[in-house]
């Protein structure tokens, strides 16, 4: 399956295969952005903000650590500003790569970037595979391939089921790795949009060997400014720091993180919306005959599980049907475990999420 795109967001390369111009309007729902849009200020903040390009960023990027520091809880000497979620990850393996690493575990279905991020820095992969579709988590397994492994990747809310492990199951996986010189990395990309708060920052005052990896490209829908971040202990985030390339982050970027941090109505009214909108479309889903995931992000997973057969059943004509229909949504070819019988579709707008619903219908009863 190696011809389908392996992200979502990237109608060029998908609608071609169903005959379709790359470039055809569609709504999409195979990227899982806010669909509220970036903050109203942050276009004037970017123009006021061009006169910054001729000057070099700060090295250290002081305001924006700060401003995570003091959001978090943490020492700024605990933050790393990065390139986007994805350099995050990149860097977490180089840094299991530096310290004699040979083997890390993933808790799959999950997204693609962390196995790519270990096989490029020579670093073995073994998958731990979640329940089939209750995708919940053997914690004896995954306790064990971790101590066997070195190295632990745990996605939470995990990507693509939206489902969130609890937080009992990962200290235990931390106290175990404690004994055993194992580090837990469980990126938290979507854990903005998670109501009641379920960050693990104040587990890092605990356990130096989690180190947490973060996207605030998502929550502010700026995927094309690349902006994230890891915090660790003091003494983790630092190794990183000598592998981190330098002024890898760029300034507008850069100075976007404290008033965004500070927007608080923002997320806010991001997590009224999204507390309102997914229950509606999960039941609208579910009514129509859909086995759907219970999620805690801003996507569901789904299947007609009446429909299965080896070759993901009908998920792939579903797809195509919505994509004539001018609705693009996340295939799961490449999500192990998933093999294609399962889409993703972010949650959009009343009216979007209800086209989308109209246009299943149409397509299970025509």
């Amino acid at each position: 399956m190696s011809d389908w795109p392996s992200h979502g967001g990237r109608p060029e390369q998908l609608l071609p295969r169903f005959g379709l111009a790359g470039d055809s309007e569609v709504i999409d729902f195979s990227a899982n952005l806010n669909p509220l849009g970036p903050p109203p200020w942050l276009a004037q903040r970017l123009a006021a903000s061009v006169a910054e390009l001729a000057v070099y960023p700060d090295p250290d990027y002081g305001e924006a650590r700060d401003a995570i520091a003091m959001s978090e809880g943490l020492g700024p000497e605990q933050v790393r500003l990065t390139n986007g979620g994805a350099e995050a990850i990149f860097l977490a393996a180089a840094l299991l790569a530096r310290q004699g690493v040979r083997r890390a575990a993933i808790v799959q279905p999950t997204f693609g970037e962390y196995e790519r991020a270990c096989r490029h820095y020579g670093i073995a992969v073994e998958h731990v595979e979640l329940a089939p579709g209750s995708f919940a988590l053997d914690e004896a397994s995954a306790a064990e391939a971790m101590r066997d492994a070195g190295a632990l990747f745990l996605c939470r809310p995990n990507n693509p089921t939206g489902t969130l492990i609890e937080r009992g199951i990962v200290e235990r996986l931390l106290v175990a790795g404690q004994r055993h010189g194992a580090m837990l990395v469980v990126d938290e990309a979507f854990v903005d949009f998670v109501t009641p708060d379920e960050r693990l920052t104040p587990l890092l005052a605990r356990f130096d060997n989690l180190l947490l990896l973060r996207s605030m490209t998502k929550l502010y829908a700026i995927p094309g400014l690349r902006l994230g971040y890891l915090l660790g202990s003091a003494a983790t985030v630092n190794a990183i720091a000598e592998l981190q390339p330098p002024w890898s982050v760029n300034a507008l970027a850069a100075g976007l993180v404290a008033p965004l941090l500070a927007d608080r109505d923002y997320l806010a009214r991001t997590r009224a919306w999204l507390d309102a909108e997914r229950p509606w479309l999960q039941g609208e889903l579910a009514a129509l005959g859909l086995d759907v995931v219970p999620s805690h992000a801003n996507f569901l997973l789904f299947r007609d599980a009446r429909l299965q057969d080896a070759h993901g059943g009908s998920m792939p004509a579903l797809l195509e049907h919505l994509a004539r229909g001018g609705i693009l949504v996340r295939h799961t070819h490449h999500f192990i475990g998933l093999e294609g019988a399962w889409l993703r579709v972010a949650v959009r707008s009343r009216k979007e999420n209800a086209q989308m619903v109209e246009a299943i219908a149409r397509w299970r009863h025509p």
